[in-house]
C-alpha cells in the first residue's frame, strides 16, 4: 500500500515538473524526507502512509491556486519562483508580485526563441530582462540572484512545453 502511494506521488510530482519547477521541487524534497524517515525506522508502516496521504492532500489543495490567485498555470509557476523571497512577500505584497508574474510570463514568451537557452547570449539578455523587471518592481535585492535562476529554469520548462 505504501509503495503504491509513493510511486503515485512521484508520478504526480513528475508531471507536475514539467510545468511548475518550484512547486514540484519542494514536493519532491517532503516526499523523500518521509521516505528517509520510513528508512531510517523514525516512522512505522502506518505513521509513513497518514504522511504520504497528508502529502497528497496538500498536493491536491494546491491544484486550485490559479484560479484562487487568478492567475493562469504559467502564471503560477512564476509566482512560486518569486514568492521564494520571504522579504519580497513582505514588502511587496500578493498583487504585486501577481502583477511580476504576469510580466514574467509576457516576457519570457516575448523573449524565447528555439533553442534559446542554449546560446549564452540569448541567455544573458533573458536574464537582463528578468533582472529589469525585477528591478521596475522594486524587487528585494537579498534572494534577487535566486529568483532570476528560478525564473530563468521556469522559462526552459515553459519553452519546452510549447
Amino acid at each position: 500500500q505504501m509503495e503504491l502511494l509513493k510511486k503515485l506521488l512521484a508520478d504526480k510530482i513528475r508531471s507536475l515538473r514539467r510545468t511548475n519547477l518550484v512547486q514540484s521541487k519542494s514536493f519532491s524534497e517532503l516526499l523523500e524526507s518521509a521516505i528517509n524517515k520510513y528508512q531510517n525506522r523514525a516512522l512505522t508502516t502506518a505513521q509513513i502512509i497518514a504522511e504520504l496521504v497528508s502529502l497528497a492532500k496538500v498536493m491536491r489543495d494546491t491544484e486550485g491556486r490559479e484560479v484562487k490567485l487568478g492567475l493562469s498555470q504559467a502564471e503560477i509557476a512564476f509566482y512560486d519562483a518569486v514568492v521564494q523571497n520571504d522579504s519580497a512577500v513582505l514588502e511587496m505584497g500578493d498583487d504585486v508580485l501577481k502583477s511580476i508574474s504576469r510580466d514574467l510570463v509576457k516576457t519570457v514568451r516575448e523573449s524565447t526563441s528555439i533553442d534559446w537557452n542554449l546560446k549564452e547570449s540569448v541567455r544573458a539578455a533573458m536574464r537582463s530582462k528578468v533582472r529589469r523587471l525585477l528591478a521596475k518592481y522594486d524587487y528585494p535585492p537579498d534572494k534577487e540572484d535566486k529568483a532570476v535562476e528560478l525564473v530563468l529554469e521556469q522559462a526552459e520548462l515553459m519553452a519546452n512545453e510549447s
